[in-house]
């Protein structure tokens, strides 16, 4: 898979069984990456890719499903499986190196490191679907908690401030991901390249929208003139406590929880720039 470590190559087969499985799981690899239609790779999945687990082979589930056009961003066999599955299509599977499942699911994280904005808009709306508040915050919230996946312990606003992936932040943050990475997206700021400054700005600007109450970067006290210049007097002061919100970001802050449209149909000369 390619969102595993390389590594984990090494840990190829030797049952005849387990490497005709992986032959049927990377001919639905292709299949997925040559974007065939959705019943073309329904009626594979299905009927012809098995995936080993427990040294046994075992369907091929959605939420694997859901993955490969994650990766290869094939937008109606995404919306396919959510519509047909919901949430369960983004149930976290299990490793199939060391048996265990993730906390959360790795589908969100996916979906940012592979700035796949569509389709993660899709998920976070399936995540209506979910039978309990718990739940809900479990894939919102949650870590990847084995060590063989990629980006594992870090939540999907983590990876996307520390990618700056703000527009992928912002549809997070919409639709209730806990704002927790302010410090990360200050040390992001300082040490993005001209390229990528303007993005780590953004990702900056819409966790201010969300916190509900900023707590105070130690980092602000460390260099005050520095962080001032770079952050501006009124969201410094904000920040270390010393002076309320300005006008304008209470009310952004009261526009970014109706939806990202808000925030992005607002002329240049609206939008907070910290």
């Amino acid at each position: 898979m390619p969102w595993l470590a390389s590594s984990q190559l090494d840990c190829l087969s030797s049952s005849p069984s387990q490497r005709q499985c992986e032959r049927t799981v990377f001919s639905f690899y292709c299949a997925v990456r040559e974007q065939l239609p959705v019943w073309v790779l329904e009626d594979m999945r299905r009927m012809e890719v098995l995936f080993w687990e427990d040294g046994r082979p075992r369907a091929f589930l959605p939420s694997d499903a859901l993955l490969y056009a994650l990766v290869h961003d094939h937008q109606d066999y995404a919306r396919y499986l959510l519509n047909r599955y919901s949430v369960s299509a983004l149930r976290a599977p299990r490793c199939n190196f060391c048996c265990c499942r993730g906390s959360g699911s790795p589908h969100l994280s996916v979906a940012v490191r592979y700035d796949r904005l569509s389709i993660l808009g899709m998920m976070v709306d399936s995540l209506k679907d979910c039978d309990s508040q718990g739940e809900l915050r479990g894939y919102l919230d949650g870590r990847g908690g084995c060590s063989h996946v990629a980006d594992a312990g870090k939540t999907a606003v983590q990876l996307a401030v520390e990618l700056s992936r703000s527009d992928c932040l912002l549809m997070l943050l919409v639709h209730g991901a806990q704002p927790d990475c302010l410090d990360a997206a200050l040390q992001q700021l300082v040490s993005a390249d001209a390229a990528e400054r303007r993005n780590a700005q953004r990702c900056l600007d819409f966790l201010l929208l969300f916190l509900p109450k900023p707590p105070v970067p130690h980092r602000l006290h460390d260099e005050p003139q520095r962080w001032q210049s770079l952050l501006g007097n009124e969201v410094f002061s904000w920040l270390c406590g010393l002076a309320p919100p300005t006008l304008l970001l209470q009310a952004l802050r009261c526009l970014a929880r109706t939806g990202p449209d808000q925030i992005a149909a607002l002329p240049d000369f609206l939008q907070l720039h910290s």
